[in-house]
């Protein structure tokens, strides 16, 4: 583990820009996390705000009341939240900036780098802190090229694809992860978002950090690396966008290059609109063609699981039985069925074993 962290929300805790947040809090190997600093909702209890089974983790309204109210030191500040465009809004670098005055190192997930703030590198060097951007490209000479190794790899490689971004593909990703261990299984996930990395992942890279003509590379050596350090019985592979996402189309790398041998499936019923496409808009085409589409690579869509947010208790209901007999795979609430039955399905697919020393 790295260090004590408190998390950055700014006011959006409960909304899909916290997404990273929201994976910390969660859980991280990286981290232990103090706090969560939001002005808006200050006080209240995590489980209210985001659902499910959360730690109890403060929510203080500034960096002040923090340092007052925890005794530890706090090492990392972690800007948990995503902007428009990845920029850093202008209001929240005084926030930063008390942080490093405070002695905190600041983790940085954003596409607009502190490095490139000198007013940030100056004051970061005076207090004697890091400024860390995890999105800062690999130098060209790290990266790699697809090679074919990926044909080597014999343990069963499950694509987590979404029909849209920002639907719960790495939260759902991790929980089928540590469900499968939970359940006597040999489980490795290949990350490829900077919330992947935050959470503590030791296999995987920073899919939108990295030059286009290494991505196929990138996720092969992660694969590859993963099954010859780890021999693990399966693999899940963290997806990102979706298939038909206007704004960043993302899935086939999975399922050609990664050479996915199935395909869980997350979807969200309540959005209509592909991810910051409302004022244009571009409609989400509907789950089964999603289906339709990944099986025309070849791949089957082996599970559905279902982000819940906007639905009624009734409503949720009614989607889950309604794919669940079209589609005649098994559906799920990750968040508040679990995913057990989906380990079950894949255990018995692919004739998995329970091994002592993962139960």
């Amino acid at each position: 583990m790295d260090g004590t962290a408190i998390v950055l929300t700014h006011g959006l805790l409960n909304t899909e820009f916290a997404k990273t947040a929201h994976g910390l809090i969660r859980g991280t190997e990286r981290y232990n996390i103090l706090a969560i600093i939001d002005h808006k909702f200050a006080g209240m209890e995590l489980g209210d705000l985001l659902g499910g089974e959360v730690p109890s983790i403060p929510i203080y309204d500034s960096i002040g009341t923090a340092l007052n109210m925890i005794d530890e030191k706090i090492d990392y500040f972690i800007i948990g939240i995503a902007f428009a465009g990845g920029r850093i809004p202008l209001d929240i670098l005084p926030i930063i900036k008390a942080a490093i005055q405070s002695g905190m190192s600041i983790v940085n997930g954003l596409h607009q780098f502190l490095n490139d703030i000198p007013e940030l590198v100056s004051l970061a060097k005076s207090c004697d802190v890091s400024l860390i951007d995890i999105r800062k490209p690999k130098p060209k000479s790290a990266l790699h090229y697809w090679t074919g190794k990926i044909r080597q790899v014999k343990t069963p490689k499950i694509a987590v694809l979404g029909t849209d971004s920002a639907i719960g593909k790495r939260t759902t990703c991790s929980l089928l992860t540590e469900t499968a261990k939970y359940m006597g299984l040999h489980a490795e996930m290949i990350y490829t978002g900077q919330t992947g990395w935050l959470l503590g992942n030791k296999y995987g890279f920073i899919l939108d950090a990295t030059v286009n003509d290494f991505i196929t590379g990138e996720l092969e050596h992660a694969i590859v690396t993963c099954y010859r350090e780890t021999n693990p019985q399966i693999i899940f592979m963290e997806g990102q966008s979706a298939l038909r996402n206007p704004i960043g189309p993302c899935g086939g790398e999975f399922l050609i290059s990664g050479q996915a041998n199935g395909v869980i499936l997350q979807h969200k019923p309540s959005r209509e609109y592909y991810h910051d496409t409302e004022e244009m808009p571009v409609m989400i085409p509907s789950l089964q063609s999603e289906v339709a589409l990944i099986k025309m690579f070849g791949v089957e869509t082996l599970a559905i699981t279902l982000n819940g947010d906007g639905l009624s208790k009734a409503q949720a209901l009614r989607y889950k039985e309604e794919y669940e007999a079209e589609l005649g795979i098994p559906v799920v609430f990750p968040l508040s069925d679990g995913v057990e039955r989906i380990i079950e399905m894949l255990s018995e697919k692919y004739k998995l074993k329970v091994e002592k020393e993962f139960v």
